[in-house]
């Protein structure tokens, strides 16, 4: 059974896999780097592109980002300009389907008087043409058809332009919110991620096996989704698989998402109507498209930077690593006020390529069980779970005063985000908090996740019902109690 969903995955890990085979050995030389092109490529015919030349350059472009690529270049995601295939830019287009018909209402609907009859046969002229799509309704044969790029249209942010004059993609770094949709839709890869996967490495080695100072996993809640289709393996083992890999420790981000809902909670009750501030790529959205309504953002930080902060309160000098589905928490954690708190982000993908680099078959594994958070913090792995969250804590903080009404809309995706903003800008969303997710599920729909065949909400609730703390507030008083004495066998 395939791990991955597609080949550009499957090239993705291995360019990875070699890089953090070299990091762990600490033989990154040169020469190194560049033998894993013909590692990937081996001498013969060429697999995916028209020779094997091609197909090396295009990996010694992954390998550059796989060591966290251009350095001038702010955004966590990048164009891969030789990777990428110049697909069709045409726009609106009349196929070989059109019959000729008398009728000519394509003719007829075009506003801009874009659509005329040549040779019998309708012919689009680009220069009046404003792709209004009109014509794709009317054509009784759908002989008419509109040809946009896979990244195109996966940005919803309309951050993804197309160099004319050579062809290739471009993002608009003004627009662009990191949510990493391009770079799994993109089917040549020619769109990725920044990998830092070298600095985890890193830490992890100059750790000395965790005696001059420890360094943490973070683990997303979404990890009960990732190998739900591959048999003998539990999130129990891939936990235990994640300390093989040097760290000390592993620790739910969900205990971060229970203390997140308990404030945020007081903060709507304080201020009536407010967005979510877990998903970087939600809030990047609200401050690029909907600046007037970035006051309503959430001030709390995100479960990732709040279990980040706790771990370097208990443990001074430790080092904390995330691991989860998102791009986009690889653009927070490079933000200022965050990059002391979370050393490092790495994606469920990374993490797959170094369980592979150090030769770690999960299935033969043992068990090891994770127990930090709450049912309602594990399921902020789904769309609706931060909403449910938010309304338990309500209910958990009532104290026998009139309890805030929280009518909260929990936007499944950008397109939803977006929706749901635009009333609020208008003053007619009958709702007053927003639960914004940038991914389709929530994090189970996240870019870089192992398998996007699985988006079960159900495998997240079912791991959620195994927490032994069944409240928000049960979850958040162990931890104090373990602050309090000090009591780091809790990490």
């Amino acid at each position: 059974m395939n791990l991955f969903d597609t080949d550009v995955q499957e090239l993705k890990y291995h360019v990875l896999s070699e890089v953090a085979k070299l990091a762990y050995a600490n033989e990154m030389t040169p020469q190194n780097l560049i033998d894993i092109a013909a590692v990937i490529v081996p001498d013969g015919g060429p697999k995916m592109r028209c020779c094997i030349y091609k197909e090396r350059a295009i990996v010694g472009e992954r390998v550059k980002l796989a060591l966290g690529g251009d350095p001038g270049n702010k955004n966590v995601v990048e164009v891969l300009k030789i990777a990428c295939d110049e697909c069709p830019v045409d726009g609106i287009s009349v196929t070989q389907s059109c019959r000729g018909c008398i009728a000519h209402r394509c003719m007829n609907v075009c506003p801009k008087g874009a659509i005329s009859i040549v040779n019998c046969k309708a012919t689009v002229d680009k220069s009046k043409c404003v792709e209004c799509g009109r014509c794709l309704s009317a054509c009784s044969y759908s002989a008419i058809v509109k040809i946009t790029r896979p990244c195109v249209s996966a940005c919803r942010s309309n951050a993804i332009t197309i160099d004319f004059q050579n062809r290739k993609a471009a993002i608009n770094q003004q627009k662009c919110i990191s949510c990493g949709a391009c770079v799994y839709q993109c089917p040549f890869g020619a769109i990725s991620d920044k990998s830092f996967i070298v600095d985890a490495i890193k830490m992890i080695r100059t750790s000395d096996n965790n005696t001059n100072f420890k360094v943490y996993a973070i683990v997303a809640p979404s990890l009960a989704s990732q190998y739900a289709t591959i048999p003998d393996i539990t999130t129990e083992k891939v936990i235990t698989g994640i300390k093989r890999l040097g760290f000390h420790s592993v620790v739910e981000a969900a205990l971060g998402a229970d203390i997140v809902a308990y404030k945020e909670a007081e903060e709507f009750a304080e201020r009536g109507f407010m967005t979510s501030s877990c998903c970087p790529a939600f809030v990047k959205y609200i401050q690029i498209n909907h600046p007037k309504l970035a006051g309503f953002i959430s001030h709390n930080d995100s479960p990732m930077t709040q279990m980040a902060r706790v771990l370097k309160e208990m443990d001074p000098g430790c080092k904390t690593v995330f691991i989860g589905p998102c791009i986009a928490k690889k653009g927070e954690r490079l933000r200022e006020e965050i990059r002391d708190i979370v050393d490092c982000v790495l994606t469920f993908e990374e993490l797959q390529a170094m369980f592979h680099a150090k030769d770690l078959d999960l299935a033969l594994l043992e068990e090891t069980p994770i127990n930090n958070a709450s049912f309602f913090g594990r399921i902020f792995a789904r769309s609706g779970g931060l909403s449910t969250a938010l309304a338990e804590a309500l209910k958990e903080q009532n104290t026998g005063e009139e309890q805030c009404e929280c009518r909260p809309v929990s936007c499944n995706g950008i397109t939803e985000c977006k929706t749901a903003l635009l009333k609020a800008g208008k003053g007619v969303l009958k709702e007053n908090f927003i639960e914004g997710m940038a991914c389709e599920y929530g994090c189970i729909g996240g870019p870089a996740c192992v398998s996007h065949s699985s988006k079960d909400k159900y495998l997240v609730d079912s791991f959620g019902q195994k927490a032994i703390e069944k409240t928000i507030s049960g979850a958040i008083s162990i931890l104090n109690i373990a602050k309090k004495s000090n009591e780091k066998s809790f990490l």
